[in-house]
């Protein structure tokens, strides 16, 4: 690990009760999050996408009030659930908020993950085949045409001159759409739940950021299957010859007991993860870490996804408002992070680990 940032769900209160953020103030602390994590030096901001619930749902505004208000931090969505969006209309926002952030984004998109509502993307205008009950297939389709206009191609067909306004291209010729940023395609990534999706993200050419949960449940803990699956995607793009250095991301719940306060709050030890059902299927999810420094400093030297990773998206509970997030951010920067090699974003971009130090 050489990068940390914090991954932020973004839960809110729709009752009005006043016990957690509202809506408003949810957002107005996520950007203060996020620019106190800059000050600290933390790599990344980082904020997953749910519609049809109380959390982040769109996020460009967000990332661009966060770019605004920054100057070292990465932005990014851990991740988008690709299913909603126009492809099209996302590479244009992207490729924007690409270039006013000066290529700090880190714009992770998958086939989403399940929710609240019986196929919420029919009402965002979405409508998979018959035979694609999750969209998995959409999802694919609309992920290709994204990259696709990332990279520039045509996406659509030049009139006649006589009818072009203004007129600008030869007739019948594949334009793009625009803005196009030339940094872009570097910074998608794919957010794979399995071993498969991650060889299929190297192949594509996108960098990794690995679930918080795995598809898979064989008895072996989730962070030697998540370290199986990273391995899996750098041997997949070192044979697909793409001739840049990826990135991998993994995400942990952890937090730093510094204090009575954070004893009090927080407590010791965290969980085990384990084995759970979700998507129709057994998955392996990760543990929490919750204890002192030396000590998570122990354990997460013995987290073999971690160490094979380039970037930690720490989830952080949003809902306790500015301080308490900061206050954890700070102790994992202060007294845990060094210990695990990281740089912090004064020492500029974020880089992944040579795929032939690690494969």
């Amino acid at each position: 690990m050489k990068a940390f940032g914090f991954l932020s769900f973004g839960h809110y209160d729709l009752s009005g009760s006043g016990r957690i953020p509202g809506a408003k103030e949810n957002l107005r602390n996520a950007l203060e999050i996020a620019v106190g994590a800059d000050e600290l030096g933390v790599n990344g901001a980082y904020f997953r996408v749910h519609h049809f619930a109380p959390q982040h749902s769109a996020p460009m505004p967000l990332l661009s009030a966060i770019a605004a208000r920054t100057s070292g931090i990465e932005v990014g969505t851990g991740v988008i659930d690709i299913r909603y969006e126009n492809p099209l209309q996302l590479a244009e926002e992207a490729a924007q908020l690409d270039l006013l952030s000066d290529g700090r984004v880190a714009l992770g998109v998958s086939r989403g993950s399940p929710e609240p509502v019986d196929r919420g993307y029919e009402a965002f205008g979405y409508h998979p085949a018959a035979d694609d009950p999750k969209g998995a297939a959409m999802a694919r389709e609309k992920f290709l045409r994204f990259m696709a206009a990332v990279d520039g191609e045509g996406m659509a067909t030049s009139l006649p001159l006589d009818q072009q306004y203004p007129r600008m291209y030869h007739p019948d010729v594949p334009v793009p759409v625009m803005p196009h940023s030339m940094s872009l395609r570097k910074h998608v990534w794919w957010g794979a739940g399995s071993r498969d999706t991650a060889v299929r993200a190297a192949h594509d050419g996108v960098n990794l950021m690995s679930s918080t949960l795995l598809t898979e449940a064989n008895g072996d803990r989730f962070e030697d299957l998540q370290a199986d699956q990273i391995r899996a995607y750098r041997a997949a793009w070192k044979e697909a010859g793409h001739q840049w250095t990826p990135r991998v991301s993994v995400s942990r719940s952890i937090i730093p007991v510094t204090s009575e306060d954070d004893m009090r709050m927080f407590g010791i030890g965290g969980d085990e993860g384990g084995i759970g059902y979700i998507d129709d299927g057994q998955a392996t999810f990760g543990r929490t870490y919750t204890d002192e420094p030396d000590k998570l400093v122990e354990q997460l030297k013995k987290d073999a996804a971690l160490l094979e990773a380039d970037t930690l998206m720490i989830t952080i509970p949003s809902q306790l408002g500015v301080d308490a997030n900061l206050r954890i951010l700070q102790n994992f920067a202060e007294h845990v992070a060094p210990e695990l090699g990281w740089e912090p974003n004064t020492k500029g971009t974020v880089t992944g680990y040579p795929i032939a130090e690690s494969s």
